[in-house]
């Protein structure tokens, strides 16, 4: 299987990139994003771009993946409604159809958030415009589409946030993640379930398009 995963330096798409290596179903995998993750593997290389709202100058690089992993997004606080929407719902869409356009046969899976409003209308700013996102990605025709919606994650195996906040709180809540997970089963994952649930999804599919923190954890 050949992987695409969009951005690749945060947390989450840390912890998918480091699934995608330790896979060995997996032969290929290209990182698209504004910075380089440090990473040096065989099957693994970069592509590097000031401005992902552009992606015609790397479409040669795009094509001939089974599956792209979206796990770009930024935290909602201190930004306006327009300023999300262009991160959240307008880079993702140019992308991905940019890639749909590329890759017809492609499964594309998108990082969402637990609380995602699919009607669009709630009080929630973030919530609405993923859900908005998600919508619209469900319209391409991609081979499949699946919506991921992680509740709290926690990353393992070195894997850190670039937010200082997110830093910080799971500095703080880090010895009371067992008690939380036991208690709350289905609202907690980890880095590393939510890599491997996508990887599922990419080679078997899924019974839902949607899936909140329980079915990655059961993938």
């Amino acid at each position: 299987m050949r992987v695409l995963i969009f951005g690749a330096t945060g947390m989450v798409g840390q912890g998918v990139l480091r699934e995608c290596l330790l896979d060995p179903a997996v032969d290929r995998v290209a990182a698209v994003g504004r910075g380089s993750t440090g990473v040096v593997a065989p099957k693994f290389r970069e592509i590097v771009l000031p401005d992902l709202m552009d992606l015609s100058s790397v479409e040669k690089d795009l094509s001939g993946f089974d599956a792209c992993f979206f796990c770009l997004g930024v935290s909602s606080l201190g930004l306006s409604e327009t300023e999300y929407t262009r991160v959240t719902h307008d880079l993702t869409l140019s992308a991905a159809r940019a890639l749909v356009r590329l890759n017809p046969e492609m499964t594309f899976v998108y990082v969402s958030g637990a609380g995602t409003d699919s009607t669009e209308k709630g009080h929630s700013m973030w919530a609405r415009v993923k859900g908005r996102t998600e919508n619209a990605l469900r319209r391409l025709p991609f081979r499949a589409v699946y919506l991921f919606r992680p509740g709290a994650i926690v990353p393992l195996h070195g894997v850190r946030s670039k937010t200082r906040w997110y830093r910080l709180f799971y500095a703080l809540m880090r010895p009371l993640l067992p008690l939380l997970e036991r208690v709350f089963p289905n609202a907690v994952t980890t880095t590393e379930q939510v890599g491997r649930a996508m990887l599922a999804v990419a080679r078997s599919g899924y019974s839902a398009a949607v899936l909140e923190t329980r079915d990655i954890n059961r993938l």
